[in-house]
């Protein structure tokens, strides 16, 4: 089962076994969450069946949110009043009150200079951007979705304001329902923000999804896009960016014991797999993987009849008889119809119009197993990466709190 329209805070209790079990047991758990795992079957998330770049479609996103009430469920009247649309969106840019940073022209509400979305577009004419990204909930084993964000880099607006001296930190929050404990917080580095390192992708403050306008339920009518970050960092409905000399990171989420800082990691999932099959029945195995910040060299999986023995003193089954996977190439058509001079040069050669390598990291791409005829029993399948540093999933780095990259497990009976 995978996660659909659930708040983060159920998921952080319930687990992504625990949203399957929500529809068992209901009298365990409310009927938002029940609700949440029936709507599950309603979304396609991001499997593909054919191709190689695994796109999403804006409505099929699985949701991971916070705010109570969802802002973007607000009536029409409301969503205008708050910003949630795009005619009266806006966005400060000011100074922390509670350091000593300087700038010399703070964006504001209350004046009227803080960013319209007509100035926002504006800036898009020259610096409009877009990339391929996967969003991931770092507390959640599947991707949520994948496709091409187009935004301006953080930076040309950031600059806007004039910022000055004693700024170490750029840190956000988008619409809360004007309740303080709502607050969503995250901080970005400003070397980060206003620095690409050779071959990153720019902070986007992205306003488009697959070459449509941002939905509320996306995240829009604005949103932070992070690159290389789990999900939480892109933070969505955004209303306010402060710079700030604090040295350290003080995100919302830093108090869920979470590793604010972590880099997405490159895993190997299972498309639906049947869970009987009958012996004169070829079992097609097939998946997706992220790509992470290590970048991804190889699929593998492994098929094991119930009763074999598992390889001793061997955790992340290194020693198994793993199989390679094919990794699907890039499918052309997954960009036909988008501004090819809007493609990152990072992702996309700007002569050729093709990825400069295959998969892309920050992506999710589809993999297939060789189709093979299996005699009765029961199995257990897993799949894992390897990533262009050798390390086989979950290393480099198997803690849960900074991504989940276990390896999966699937069962299959097959009968007679």
């Amino acid at each position: 089962m995978k996660p659909s329209a659930i708040s983060r805070l159920q998921f952080l209790r319930l687990g992504t076994a625990g949203v399957a079990a929500a529809a068992a047991a209901p009298s365990v758990v409310s009927t938002d969450a029940v609700a949440a795992a029936a709507a599950v079957k309603k979304k396609a998330g991001p499997v593909c069946e054919s191709g190689g770049c695994c796109i999403t479609q804006s409505g099929d996103f699985y949701n991971v949110e916070r705010g109570n009430p969802l802002p973007y469920k607000l009536p029409p009247e409301k969503q205008r009043e708050i910003g949630m649309v795009r005619e009266t969106w806006r966005l400060e840019i000011i100074a922390d009150p509670e350091s000593n940073s300087k700038i010399g022209r703070p964006l504001l509400k209350a004046d009227g200079t803080a960013l319209t979305f007509d100035r926002l577009m504006e800036i898009a004419r020259t610096r409009a951007t877009s990339y391929f990204k996967v969003i991931t909930c770092n507390n959640i084993s599947d991707p949520l979705g994948h496709g091409l964000w187009e935004g301006v880099p953080l930076r040309d607006v950031l600059w806007l304001a004039g910022p000055v001296e004693n700024l170490r930190h750029v840190y956000y929050y988008g619409h809360h329902n004007e309740d303080p404990k709502q607050i969503f917080k995250c901080y970005l580095p400003v070397n980060r923000v206003f620095e690409d390192p050779p071959g990153e992708l720019p902070v986007l403050l992205c306003y488009k999804l697959n070459g449509e306008f941002l939905t509320g339920e996306r995240g829009g009518p604005v949103r932070m896009i992070v690159p290389e970050a789990y999900g939480f960092k892109s933070v969505k409905w955004l209303q306010r960016l402060a710079f700030t000399n604090v040295h350290q990171s003080d995100d919302t989420y830093a108090s869920g014991n979470n590793d604010i800082n972590s880099w997405l990691k490159t895993f190997a999932r299972f498309a639906a797999l049947p869970e009987q099959i009958k012996a004169d029945e070829p079992l097609a195995i097939h998946g997706n993987a992220q790509v992470g910040v290590s970048g991804l060299a190889k699929v593998q999986y492994w098929l094991r009849k119930t009763g074999d023995p598992l390889p001793v003193n061997d955790p992340h089954f290194s020693k198994a008889p793993w199989q390679d996977a094919q990794i699907a190439p890039f499918d052309p058509d997954a960009i036909r119809g988008f501004d090819p001079a809007k493609l990152h040069p990072v992702q996309f050669d700007p002569k050729t119009g093709q990825p400069r390598e295959w998969p892309l990291r920050y992506t999710l791409c589809r993999w297939t197993g060789q189709p093979r005829p299996l005699a009765p029993g029961t199995y257990e399948l897993r799949c894992r990466t390897i990533d262009q540093g050798g390390h086989a999933q979950p290393m480099p780095r198997p803690f849960p709190k900074s991504g989940k990259n276990q390896i999966q497990t699937v069962k299959l009976e097959v009968t007679a």
